[in-house]
C-alpha cells in the first residue's frame, strides 16, 4: 500500500510493542468497569385471566402499509390472536376487522404500559430532555423505572416556578404492604392512583401541580411489515437524495406509495453481493433504540438497496454544522454522546464492531434523538476501493493507529473513534486535528500526539477522551462505562431526587 501508509511503516513499531493479548483479556482498570450495572427492566407479570389477557389498547395510530395490515386509531382496543413475532394478529373490538399490527405499538389494557405518562426504559437525562422541550408547560411529568433501583419508580416534572424550566424529580416508595407513595404520610393502591392525586388541585408538597403527561413520539416499527426482508425495488420510489458517502448514495424513498423511508444505494463493486447478504443477516438481528432500524434490502440486481428507518434531521455532521444543532447547549451536545455510547455499549455486548464510527455516521431525529448507521459495512468494503492509495478515502483522523496501520480492528478502536466523534460533537462540526494533514495525524500519533482540547470542551470531558485514546487498546474503557458517565455528566452535579414539601 504507497503513500501516508508506507510512510508510517519507517516510524515506531506498533505491533511489536504491543503485541495481541491471548484470549483477548482485558487490563481491569476502573475506566474498564461500570459505575453502575445496565440491569434489564424488570417485567411486569401478566395479569391473571380475567377476560382481558388478550385486550390490548392502541397507544399510537397505525396505518395499514400491506393487504394483511390492520389499521387502528390511537385509544382502541383488540383482541390479539396470535403472538407470534414482530408483528402480531388482531381483531379489533371496533371495526372488528382482523389483520396483523406492529406488536410495539400496543400495550396490555389496566398495564402501566397503557397509561400515557408511563415511560419504563427511560433514563433520568432522557426524562429530563423530554421535559425541557420549550413548549411544555409547568406540571408536565413521566413516570419512569428507576435506573438505580429497578422495579421501582420515579417521578420527574417540569417546573418553572424559579423563573426557568427545570426538571425535578421524586422517588417513588413502595411499602411493605405494597403502596405507593412520595410523601409517606400519603400512601396510595397504584401508580394511576399517585397520579391522579398530585393532579389535583393542590400541588401536595411537590414543585408544583401535574398537568400534563409528556408527549411520546410513535416508534419506529421493526420492520415495514410481517415476513417483509426482501423488498420489491418496483415498490421503492426514490424522491430526493439526502447525500452521498463512500458507500454510495442516500435517498429519501417512499415504499408502497405511503411509506417514507431512507434508502442507500450502494456503488457497483464497492462490495461482494455475497459477503452484504451474509453480513445483512446479521445486521437485521442488531435492534436497539440508539441504532438505525434496518427494514430490509433490495439486492437481486446491483445496486444494492439498504432500506432503513428516515431520520427527520439527516446526518450529525451536517446537523451541527448547518442545522439546528449549531444552536445547541453543552448538555444537549453531551446528551448525544451518551445516545451514542448506550448503542455503541449495545453492539459491544454482542462483540460486534462498527469500524467506522464518525459524526457523519450518525443520525438524529426529533428532541435531538440520534442513532447509529452504518454500523458492519466497513468491513465489507473492498480493499482497493476502501483504503485508496492516495489515504484520501480512508478515515484517517478517526481510526486508531492499530487499526490504520495494521487492520487490526476491535470494539477498543471503536471507542478510539468515539473520542474524536465526542470532539466532533462539542465543536459543532469542526474537522478533528485542525490544521493537520492525513500524514501528519498518522505520523504523529503512532509517535504519542494526540489531539488538542477542543475549544468549548470540559477539562474532565478531555480526560475522558484522553483514556480512549490509550495507546494499548485493553486499556481504553469500555462503551458501558462511557454512557454512564457521560448519562450523568450533568445530572451527577445535582441531588439524584428532591423531598416534597411541606410533609
Amino acid at each position: 500500500m504507497g503513500g501516508v501508509f508506507d510512510k508510517c511503516q519507517k516510524g515506531v513499531n506498533y505491533q511489536a510493542r504491543h503485541p495481541t493479548r491471548a484470549n483477548g483479556a482485558d487490563n481491569t482498570n476502573r475506566y474498564n468497569q461500570s459505575p453502575r450495572s445496565l440491569a434489564p427492566p424488570a417485567v411486569l407479570p401478566r395479569p391473571q385471566d380475567d377476560g382481558q389477557r388478550d385486550i390490548y389498547m392502541a397507544l399510537y395510530k397505525y396505518e395499514a402499509r400491506t393487504e394483511g395490515d390492520l389499521s387502528f386509531d390511537r385509544g382502541e382496543k383488540l383482541k390479539i390472536l396470535d403472538y407470534s413475532g414482530d408483528w402480531w394478529l388482531a381483531k379489533s373490538l371496533v371495526t372488528h376487522n382482523e389483520g396483523y399490527i406492529p406488536s410495539n405499538f400496543v400495550a396490555q389494557v389496566k398495564s402501566l404500559e397503557a397509561e400515557d405518562w408511563f415511560f419504563r426504559d427511560c433514563t433520568r437525562s432522557d426524562a429530563a430532555n423530554r421535559l425541557m422541550v420549550p413548549s411544555l408547560v409547568p406540571g408536565t411529568f413521566l413516570i419512569r423505572e428507576s435506573e438505580t433501583k429497578p422495579g421501582t419508580y420515579a417521578l420527574s416534572v417540569r417546573d418553572e416556578s424559579s423563573g426557568f424550566p427545570n426538571v425535578k424529580n421524586y422517588r417513588i416508595n413502595k411499602s411493605t404492604d405494597g403502596e405507593f407513595y412520595i410523601s409517606a404520610h400519603k400512601k396510595f393502591p397504584t401508580l394511576q392512583d399517585v397520579v391522579e392525586f398530585y393532579r389535583g388541585g393542590d400541588n401536595a408538597g411537590l414543585c408544583c401541580r401535574l398537568t400534563d403527561s409528556c408527549p411520546k413520539e410513535s416508534p419506529t416499527t421493526k420492520t415495514l411489515g410481517r415476513d417483509i426482508w426482501e423488498i420489491d425495488r418496483s415498490s421503492m420510489v426514490l424522491v430526493s437524495k439526502l447525500g452521498s458517502g463512500q458507500f454510495g448514495e442516500v435517498w429519501k424513498a417512499i415504499w408502497n406509495s405511503k411509506t417514507p423511508v431512507a434508502v442507500k444505494t450502494l456503488k457497483e463493486g464497492t462490495m461482494s453481493p455475497e459477503a452484504f447478504l451474509a453480513e445483512a443477516n446479521i445486521m437485521k438481528e442488531m435492534r436497539h433504540a440508539k441504532l438505525v432500524n434496518l427494514y430490509g434490502i433490495c439486492s437481486e440486481k446491483e445496486p444494492i438497496y439498504i432500506v432503513t428507518e428516515l431520520m427527520k434531521n439527516g446526518a450529525l455532521l451536517t446537523y451541527l454544522r448547518e442545522g439546528d444543532g449549531k444552536y445547541l447547549s453543552l448538555r444537549v451536545l453531551v446528551d448525544m454522546t451518551a445516545q451514542i455510547a448506550q448503542g455503541m455499549s449495545f453492539l459491544e455486548n454482542r462483540g460486534y464492531v462498527h469500524r467506522d464510527l464518525a459524526a457523519r455516521n450518525i443520525l438524529v431525529g426529533e428532541n435531538n434523538l440520534v442513532k447509529i448507521a452504518d454500523f458492519g459495512l466497513a468491513k465489507l468494503v473492498l480493499d482497493e476501493n476502501y483504503v485508496a492509495r492516495k489515504g484520501n478515502k480512508f478515515p484517517v483522523k478517526w481510526t486508531a493507529p492499530e487499526a490504520a496501520l495494521y487492520g487490526t480492528y476491535s470494539i477498543k478502536s471503536d471507542v478510539w473513534s468515539f473520542a474524536v466523534l465526542v470532539a466532533e460533537v462539542v465543536t459543532k462540526g469542526m474537522m478533528p486535528y485542525p490544521g493537520l494533514t492525513n500524514a501528519e495525524v498518522l505520523d504523529q500519533v503512532q509517535r504519542g500526539y494526540r489531539m488538542t482540547k477542543p475549544q468549548h470542551c470540559p477539562d474532565s470531558l478531555y480526560r475522558i477522551m484522553r483514556k480512549c485514546w490509550l495507546e494499548v487498546p485493553q486499556d481504553r474503557p469500555t462503551f458501558e462505562f462511557l454512557y454512564n458517565y457521560l448519562d450523568d455528566y450533568f445530572v451527577s452535579q445535582e441531588p439524584e431526587y428532591k423531598d416534597p414539601e411541606g410533609f
